[in-house]
C-alpha cells in the first residue's frame, strides 16, 4: 500500500523585508514538500509584490500568497486559515504578532530577537503558556558547526566546570555600518545592539552554559557613527541618505546597482518614505557602536562580553574557562574591508574557506576558524571543525532542515524555544537600563519568565 503523500504545511509570512528571503526560498523551493508559504503580511505592497514574484519562479505551481495589510491579520487568518506564521518585522514588532498568532493557536517561528522590552518579553510568556501553539526562535549560530562543537566540549566536560566566558564581537565598517543606515538606528525599533544583534551571541553562552543570566552591567556609547562624528568624516548630517554623499565616500551605497535592493527597497520607498540607505553619521541614530558588558549566571559563571560596529575586520573571539581547561573559539569572516567596497548585503559574503584563492593564501588574517582545547597539564591542541556551506557559517541550511522539514535527532539541544528568547532577549533589555541607570540590574526585577 502506498504511504499517502504528506501535505505541506501553510505558513503566513508577517514582514516582507531582507530577511525573509531566507525563509520563503525554503518555503517554496527547498522545502517546499513539506511546508508553503500562503500569506503575505507587510504594509508596503512593492515589498510584497517583490517576494510573490519571487515565489512564482521558483515554483511556479504554487498560488500566489495572498497579500495583506497589517490591520489585517485577523481577516488573514481568517480567510486563509494558515498552520502557523513566520515573524520576520522590524524586532518592536514581534510581540504584536506572536501574541496575536498565540491567541489562534498558531505556531510561529521567529526571528531574532523575540522582542525589544520587558513588557513585551512579559505578554509573549503569558501568551505562549495559554496557547497550543509552539514559538520556534531561529538562532542559526546555534547551528553552525563551530559553535556546536563548543557546546559538545562543554557538555562533554572536557574543560569541567565552567567559570567564565570572554565574548569579543568586532562588526567592520561594511556590515556594522549597515546598522545605522536602516531602521536599527532606532532603539525604539530594534532595542539597540544589545538586543539585536548581541541576542545571538547572549544566546550561545546561555545555550553552551545551559543556564541563565541573574545580573547584567553594560556601558555603551557612540563613538564612531552618528550625527555627532559627522565633522571628522567629512560628511553634512543634514544629509538623510548616503545618496547625497560624494561618490568616493566608503560609507555611500548605491541601491540602484543591485537588482534585488533596488526593487526590495529603492523602488518600495514610494510607498512608505523608508529609506533603506540612510546617512550613518545623519541625524536620528539613538543606538550605541561600543558595548562593553558583565553578566552573571544563575551557577555561578561570568560572561564578559563586547561590540564594536565599526572594526577593521568582522568576527569573533571566544574564550571559556573552566576548572580542568580551557577553549579558545576564533573566526574570523571578513579580514578586511577596501574603502572602494560598496557592501549592501552582508548576509551574502562567502563563508569560512570560501575565500578567492589568492587573498586565502596571503592574508595576514585569512578568513577561517579556529578552536583550540587545553586542558590541565596538557599542550593544546586545535579540534577540526567540519566545513559548512552557506550563510551564517553553515548554519542557516541546518536550522532550515531543522525548521521545515522532518526534524532530525537533536543531541545538543538546538531547537529554541521562545524561554530561549526571552533569556537572550533579557541581557539585552537589562543592558539598556543599566546604561540608562547606571548600576547594576537584577534580571528577575524585569519579570520576565526565565
Amino acid at each position: 500500500m502506498t504511504a499517502p503523500t504528506p501535505v505541506p504545511r501553510r505558513y503566513a509570512v508577517i514582514g516582507t523585508g531582507h530577511r525573509s528571503e531566507m525563509y520563503l526560498r525554503a518555503l517554496a523551493d527547498s522545502h517546499a514538500e513539506h511546508a508553503v508559504p500562503v500569506a503575505f503580511v507587510d504594509p508596503n505592497p512593492v515589498r510584497m509584490q517583490y517576494y510573490v514574484d519571487l515565489v512564482a519562479s521558483l515554483h511556479p505551481e504554487l498560488a500566489p500568497p495572498s497579500r495583506w495589510a497589517p490591520e489585517e491579520f485577523e481577516q488573514m487568518v481568517a480567510a486563509v486559515r494558515p498552520d502557523a506564521v513566520v515573524v520576520t518585522t522590524p524586532d518592536a514588532l514581534h510581540s504584536e504578532y506572536i501574541v496575536a498568532a498565540l491567541t489562534h493557536d498558531l505556531d510561529v517561528v521567529v526571528e531574532k530577537p523575540i522582542t525589544t522590552t520587558a513588557a513585551k518579553a512579559r505578554a509573549i510568556a503569558e501568551a505562549a503558556q495559554r496557547s497550543a501553539g509552539s514559538i520556534t526562535m531561529t538562532f542559526n549560530y546555534r547551528y553552525s558547526p563551530r559553535n556546536s562543537l563548543v557546546r559538545r566540549l562543554v557538555a562533554d566536560g572536557e574543560i569541567g566546570t565552567v567559570t567564565s566566558v570572554h565574548f569579543e564581537w568586532l562588526l567592520d565598517t561594511g556590515h556594522g555600518a549597515d546598522y545605522f543606515r536602516r531602521w536599527h538606528r532606532e532603539k525604539e525599533m530594534s532595542g539597540g545592539l544589545q538586543i539585536h544583534k548581541a541576542s545571538h551571541h547572549f544566546d550561545l553562552v546561555n545555550w553552551w552554559l545551559s543556564d541563565a543570566p541573574t545580573t547584567v552591567t553594560a556601558l555603551g556609547a557612540r563613538r564612531f557613527y552618528g550625527a555627532e562624528h559627522a565633522s571628522e568624516h567629512g560628511v553634512d548630517p543634514a544629509a538623510r541618505t548616503s545618496r547625497q554623499l560624494a561618490a568616493e565616500d566608503p560609507f555611500r551605497i548605491d541601491l540602484a546597482a543591485d537588482e534585488r535592493m533596488r526593487r526590495l527597497n529603492l523602488e518600495a520607498e514610494s510607498a512608505d518614505g523608508y529609506a533603506r540607505d540612510q546617512n550613518v553619521f545623519g541625524e536620528g541614530v539613538s543606538i550605541e557602536d561600543t558595548l562593553s558588558m558583565l553578566v552573571g549566571y544563575r551557577e555561578g559563571a561570568a560572561l564578559t562580553y563586547s561590540l564594536h560596529a565599526y572594526a577593521p575586520w568582522e568576527g569573533y573571539r571566544v574564550a571559556l574557562n573552566g576548572t580542568r581547561g580551557r577553549i579558545e573559539l576564533d573566526v574570523v569572516e571578513k579580514p578586511h574591508r577596501a574603502p572602494e567596497e560598496t557592501e549592501i548585503d552582508p548576509s551574502a559574503r562567502a563563508e569560512d574557506g570560501a575565500a578567492d584563492g589568492a587573498e586565502a593564501t596571503v592574508e595576514v588574517r585569512p578568513r577561517r576558524s579556529v578552536l583550540r582545547l587545553q586542558r590541565q597539564w596538557e599542550r593544546a591542541v586545535e579540534v577540526p571543525i567540519p566545513e559548512g556551506r552557506g550563510g551564517h557559517g553553515g548554519g542557516d541550511a541546518m536550522l532550515l532542515d531543522d525548521v521545515f522539514g522532518v526534524p532530525a535527532e537533536d543531541p545538543l539541544g538546538r531547537r529554541a524555544s521562545w524561554r530561549d528568547g526571552l533569556r537572550s532577549a533579557a541581557i539585552g533589555i537589562a543592558a539598556e537600563e543599566s546604561m540608562r541607570t547606571g548600576s547594576t540590574v537584577d534580571v528577575a526585577a524585569l519579570g520576565i519568565e526565565l
